[in-house]
C-alpha cells in the first residue's frame, strides 16, 4: 500500500515537472526576458580591408599527424585579403628559416 502511494507521488512529480518546463518554454515573456550570464558586447567595429596581398597573414601548424612520406605536420598559410589558405606538408620540428623557405617556395 505504501509503495503504491510512493509510486503515485513520483509519477505526479515527474508529470508536473514536465508541465512546468513545457509552460516556461512556450511562454513568450520567459523566452524574451532571460538573465544573461555574459557581459554585454560593445559596439561592432568594421574590420580593416587589407590593401595589398599578404598584408595580413595567418600561420598555423597542425601537428601530431600520422607519418606519411616522412612528414607528420601541416603548415597552413592564410591570406585574409582573398580568404585563401595554402597547406604545406612538413615535419613537426620545423625551424624558422625552413618555415620562411617553405612560404617563399610553396606559396
Amino acid at each position: 500500500m505504501e509503495d503504491n502511494r510512493i509510486d503515485d507521488m513520483k509519477l505526479l512529480v515527474a508529470r508536473s515537472d514536465k508541465d512546468v518546463w513545457r509552460y516556461v518554454d512556450g511562454y513568450n515573456l520567459c523566452q524574451r526576458i532571460k538573465n544573461r550570464m555574459e557581459a554585454p558586447a560593445g559596439k561592432l567595429m568594421i574590420n580593416k580591408v587589407p590593401e595589398k596581398l599578404w598584408t595580413y597573414l595567418i600561420v598555423d601548424l597542425i601537428t601530431k599527424l600520422s607519418l606519411v612520406a616522412r612528414k607528420n605536420a601541416i603548415l597552413v598559410f592564410c591570406n585574409k585579403l582573398f580568404k585563401m589558405a595554402y597547406f604545406v606538408a612538413t615535419t613537426e620540428g620545423i625551424i624558422v628559416e625552413k618555415l620562411a623557405r617553405l612560404f617563399r617556395d610553396d606559396v
